[in-house]
């Protein structure tokens, strides 16, 4: 069972099966299994994108940069005040926070203090980024996770398993499919460019030395199962000292 977690939660999974909004079904899903995890003693922080309301890379097309990513911002408080309320529901405690003060909101991020409610059962949601632009959640997750010296990454995809060879969705009919990978390398990702999380996000993973895991939020209890941290038959382990292994008939 892994000690500490920072699970990183796309915005878009949080629709369902709309593209906005929230899906009540798939929240109380994945709070199920979070609750499950925090039960059996792991501590819990959490990253939660915003792209079921905004997605900057749109704005950036009619907007500055700077505004597009600021709105995105504040879409992630919305997601993380969203999910505190459906764990309290089923009777979790947890904690919004963030980089900057949001009047009574929210409460400002600090790293002790977070380890502390961690260790007292009650999950940290990290919204708001680092209330700067041109920084992915990819990218708050894998600092965050490595400032409070997690176990492990998780980073949860929508609509895909893992981390494969190349996009599953982009391989042209003549060529052979795309193969997913069960361990992957750090170096060998950059190397290869793929397009899994960003590469600030793989940078400071390696700096620190901290391993991650990619894999689909519709497997079940996937949740569970990655903080249980054995026998692994899903998803993508990644860190810097792996071998790169496929998984076989991934397709």
């Amino acid at each position: 069972m892994l000690k500490r977690i920072l699970i990183k939660l796309s915005g878009e999974a949080l629709a369902g099966e709309s593209d906005h909004g929230f899906c009540d079904a798939t929240i109380d899903s994945i709070s199920a299994d979070l609750q499950t995890a925090l039960e059996a003693g792991t501590e819990i922080s959490l990253v939660v994108g915003g792209g079921n309301f905004w997605r900057g890379r749109v704005g950036q097309n009619v907007m500055d940069r700077v505004r597009a990513d600021q709105i995105g911002m504040l879409a992630t408080v919305m997601n993380a005040i969203y999910m505190s309320e459906a764990f309290k529901r089923r009777g979790i405690r947890s904690a919004v926070m963030t980089p900057m003060p949001f009047a009574n909101i929210t409460d400002v991020y600090d790293k002790y203090r977070a380890l502390a409610l961690m260790a007292d059962g009650i999950a940290v949601f990290h919204a708001a980024g680092l209330c700067h632009p041109f920084f992915s959640t990819d990218s708050v997750a894998a600092l965050r996770g490595a400032e409070l010296e997690v176990d492990c990454v998780l980073y949860t995809k929508n609509g895909v398993s893992g981390v494969y060879d190349k996009l599953p969705n982009k391989v042209p009919q003549n060529e052979p499919p795309a193969k997913m990978y069960k361990t992957l390398n750090y170096n060998t990702a950059i190397a290869k460019q793929l397009q899994f999380v960003d590469g600030a996000a793989l940078n400071i993973l390696i700096e620190a030395n901290t391993p991650s895991f990619v894999f689909g939020l519709d497997e079940p209890n996937g949740i569970v199962k990655a903080c249980n941290g054995e026998n692994l038959n899903f998803g993508t382990i990644l860190n810097s000292t792996v071998e790169e292994e496929f998984y076989v008939n991934s397709n």
